[in-house]
């Protein structure tokens, strides 16, 4: 078998809306030896991975899978599986796969979703590699312990730690979309303008001074000792001596910290002699400069939680520990606690094991024990100096039980410090008392304070914390979104989306916008080139100044990646035609239908699903759509139209040459199709599609329909606002237009505006993509032989897609010639420049050139070099010699030829 290619979706996919991992496979000699062929397959997999017992698979019961081994499945089947299960036994629950044969016999398409993308990958790769084991009877020698380790390291390592998450799942829940913005805690919740971040409990509304503040130990305890909050004596000090001496001065025990540290790290408590400080001086110096050293109080650890100056929670948090029975070993007592089915690695379980470090012999050392010390029956043996669950220790909820004063303290703490959020850490007998009364002190406030303790206690009930931290981001119930449209189709998209975008610039608001040249941030193009993928689409979502997003959404990018983009509020399909067909598996239209469907698939409950009624495979995606459904027809009386009229639905149609949004029966006329400038006087009936369609999504964006003619009325189609998509300009009374038409529905569709144009002599600089069948570009070639009538064929290298250098050229030349074309009508150029020079060194004023072009700023430089000539040079095609010396059939290579 061969792992041919391995990617992650990371966003609604032709296979599931949510993120996936792709596995192409090859079975090779495999394909004819499925399971059940293979001696004692199924029970030598089910030694090696038990739990496989619980997959239902198709039988829809547990052991369901497993039978189908027993019955023969093929090895991409049993592959989809095994990466599920190693993900869930690494605590990564997931349930969907789905394995499919492509058109390639033994080639298939493995597909199961992740939770964490680089642990779904592992996952894949060593399902691969297991099933190779057990076809070879070696799976003694795969080590299966290793690799669930191994995921639950990758998993630890890459995904968000549970106050992060806490977050993000009610951000989910409220229907707020949320995005990663780097490997660690950075997150974005909402899109645009109206977005949020949070880094851990950080927020984008945390102050600044206040996190400053906090991460200064002097200075909180500074504050709160002079609002009269009670705090340990204590001074900062940058020498052991100094350390010492303040000591000393104030009494042991102490307790000895970094002045702007964090998480617990290089604090040690109990600090009872001088011997002592110089250990823990040591250990807090390694984290910073500067150390406290402040009086130990007598207690209990507590947290309490304030979010938005209110009061939220509080948790007892004991350090991890031992118990002594008499008979074991302090490091046997570790491992019998970490046995606990409560506590798991990292923070996968509701408690984390302990880890016996550098932190465990220190404490240990100051009790005068190590790990092989076997105390005494019933000795609590303390194991971390901070109480942290991070570390192995434990948390129970005293929310309920904490006295109203405090919970004031608590409170006017968080004014004090400035902190939206933070942690008040506090040692006391107790917090149903108030701290004065009990002796209780605060010992730190933290800005970005963990979550967990209260998310999920050990014992006593889980607050959802993350709740207060969502209504304080998005108040009132604002789910943080901005309006966004996806567009998609063969052909069109990016017209569609630059004519949209101009309609809700209009409406002054700042408009993102994706297109196959670009992305553009309120009209500045920003990143130039092809970007219709989801890499695009999130710069625009990620973009804080972006009121509105217009999203073109081409196949290439939604097959490699997935979508960049969870829900939209409309999704426009324009149309489905043969274009880019068998590659990536998509071998039919109702393939590339199937591609483009998942832009109506993620229309948001409420939002609109609009479709072309005279496109059947587009108007066939109204089933599959969880929103609304309108659609746009060049005719009033297409029968889904007039079947919607009777039902009081809204559409927008071409009637009576004009663009008209129907109410039911009743019309509302935007403006007549002639005073269009995209239309060209209404003499293209593909953009006249595109109107409709950016029309009736404006309509249903609440546009008012005076405010949709005034932006269709104005926007001129030109190099600045529509490159390449029907750009005429006149040059000494010759028209040159240049447009990227790449298939044969684009080629249809230009043909039916030249056929409109008065021109006697209609001249021609054609191409075709590498990435295109044989018979699209052939049905190209035979399409251009009935527009013009001289035609310059070139090929551009980066456009060969595989192809042999040629190949492409001479396909549109037989083509063109089969048609019947006169042979010295046509001739090959080496490349665009040379083709577009060509083409207009031999027009006449009142000629019609054409450049269909591949790279349209090239093409239009040259046109404006050729504006800048006094004169251009007569010349006819004839004249111009053939750098390709193949003519049609069996004729002779041509005389021009150099």
């Amino acid at each position: 078998m061969k792992l041919l290619t391995m990617r992650a979706l990371r966003g609604p996919n032709i296979y599931h809306n949510k993120p996936c991992i792709l596995m192409r496979v090859d079975l090779e000699e495999m394909e004819e030896r499925p399971s059940n062929t293979l001696p004692n397959f199924r029970a030598r997999l089910e030694v090696k991975i038990p739990s496989l017992h619980e997959h239902r698979c198709s039988v829809g019961a547990p052991g369901g899978f497993l039978s189908r081994v027993d019955e023969g499945t093929w090895m991409g089947h049993i592959m989809e599986h095994v990466a599920i299960e190693f993900q869930c036994l690494a605590a990564m629950e997931v349930g969907y796969g789905r394995t499919r044969e492509t058109s390639t016999p033994g080639v298939y398409n493995v597909v199961y979703r992740y939770i964490e993308e680089r642990s779904g990958l592992y996952a894949g790769e060593q399902a691969f590699a297991l099933i190779e084991h057990l076809i070879a009877g070696t799976e003694d020698q795969f080590d299966l312990a290793a690799v669930i380790q191994q995921l639950k390291e990758l998993r630890e390592r890459y995904r968000l730690g549970p106050s992060t998450q806490g977050i993000v799942d009610e951000a989910i829940r409220r229907g707020i979309p949320w995005r990663r913005l780097n490997n660690r805690s950075l997150v974005q919740l909402g899109h645009g303008s109206r977005q949020k971040r949070i880094q851990a409990t950080t927020t984008s509304e945390t102050s600044m001074i206040a996190v400053e503040i906090a991460c200064d130990k002097e200075a909180t305890k500074t504050l709160l000792d002079d609002a009269g909050v009670p705090v340990p004596k204590g001074e900062e000090v940058r020498t052991l001596s100094g350390a010492l001496e303040v000591a000393n001065r104030i009494g042991y025990p102490v307790v000895i910290k970094p002045s702007d540290g964090n998480h617990g790290k290089g604090v040690t408590v109990g600090v009872a002699d001088d011997k002592h400080v110089e250990r823990a001086f040591e250990a807090a110096k390694t984290f910073s400069p500067y150390i406290m050293i402040e009086r130990q109080l007598v207690g209990h650890d507590y947290r309490a939680l304030v979010i938005d100056y209110q009061f939220i929670a509080a948790a007892h948090r004991v350090p991890a520990h031992v118990i002594g029975d008499g008979e074991r070993s302090i490091g046997d007592l570790i491992e019998l606690v970490n046995a606990d089915p409560r506590r798991g690695y990292g923070h996968e379980n509701v408690l984390t094991e302990i880890e016996v470090n550098a932190m465990t012999e220190r404490v240990l050392e100051h009790q005068e024990l190590t790990i092989d010390t076997v105390p005494e029956q019933g000795r609590l043996v303390v194991l971390k100096s901070t109480a942290n669950l991070s570390t192995g220790g434990t948390a129970t909820d005293v929310t309920e039980r904490v006295h109203p004063t405090n919970v004031a303290t608590f409170e006017r703490i968080s004014r004090i410090i400035g902190l939206d959020i933070c942690g008040i850490d506090v040692i006391a007998q107790n917090l149903h008392e108030p701290l004065a009364e009990s002796g209780g002190g605060v010992i730190e406030v933290n800005a970005a304070p963990g979550f967990r303790m209260h998310l999920a206690p050990s014992e006593g009930i889980g607050r959802n914390v993350a709740e207060p931290v969502i209504d304080m981001l998005f108040p009132g119930g604002d789910d943080g979104r901005i309006p966004v449209i996806a567009v998609t189709g063969t052909n069109g998209k990016t017209t569609t989306t630059r004519l949209l975008a101009r309609i809700m610039r209009n409406q002054g608001l700042r408009v993102g916008f994706t297109t196959t040249d670009g992305v553009y941030i309120g009209g500045n193009c920003i990143m130039p080139g092809d970007m219709t993928g989801p890499f695009a689409a999130s710069v625009v979502l990620k973009d804080p100044t972006v009121d509105f997003a217009v999203l073109e959404c081409a196949r290439g990018g939604l097959l490699r990646r997935g979508l960049g983009f969870k829900a939209c509020d409309i999704g426009i399909v324009l149309n489905v035609a043969e274009d880019h067909l068998g590659l990536e598996d998509i071998e039919t239209l109702e393939d590339l239908a199937r591609v483009k469907r998942v832009i109506v698939e993620i229309v948001r409950p409420g939002g609109w699903a609009v479709l072309n009624a005279d496109d059947k495979h587009v108007a066939a995606m109204k089933d599959h759509t969880p929103g609304n459904v309108a659609y746009f027809s060049m005719d009033e009386n297409n029968s889904i139209i007039r079947s919607r009229m009777a039902r009081e639905k809204t559409s927008c149609v071409y009637e009576n040459d004009y663009i008209t949004i129907l109410n039911g029966s009743w019309k509302i006329r935007i403006v007549k199709a002639v005073d269009v400038p995209l239309t060209f006087g209404g003499r293209a009936p593909f953009m006249i599609q595109n109107v409709l369609a950016a029309s009736l999504a404006a309509y249903l964006s609440k546009v008012k329909p005076a405010d949709i003619r005034q932006a269709l009325t104005t926007f001129v189609p030109g190099h600045g606002t529509t490159p390449g998509r029907l750009n005429l300009v006149q040059v000494r009374g010759i028209d040159i237009l240049i447009d990227f038409a790449h298939n044969p529905a684009g080629y249809k569709g230009l043909s039916g505006l030249i056929s409109r144009m008065p021109a006697e002599r209609k001249l021609a600089t054609i191409s075709a993509c590498g990435d295109r069948r044989d018979v699209d570009i052939e049905q190209m070639g035979q399409i251009a032989a009935e527009m013009f009538t001289e035609i310059v064929i070139r090929e551009t290298p980066k456009y060969r897609r595989g192809r042999a250098e040629g190949t492409i050229a001479k396909l549109l030349q037989r083509a063109i010639l089969d048609a019947g074309f006169p042979a010295e009508k046509v001739r090959i150029a080496d490349d665009e420049p040379h083709a577009v020079r060509q083409v207009l060194e031999t027009a006449r004023p009142g000629d019609l050139v054409v450049i269909i072009a591949d790279d349209i700023d090239r093409c239009h430089a040259e046109v404006e070099r050729f504006k800048e000539r006094e004169e251009p040079l007569q010349v006819t095609i004839a004249d111009i010699p053939n750098v390709d010396h193949y003519d049609q059939g069996t004729r002779e290579p041509s005389r021009h030829s150099s």
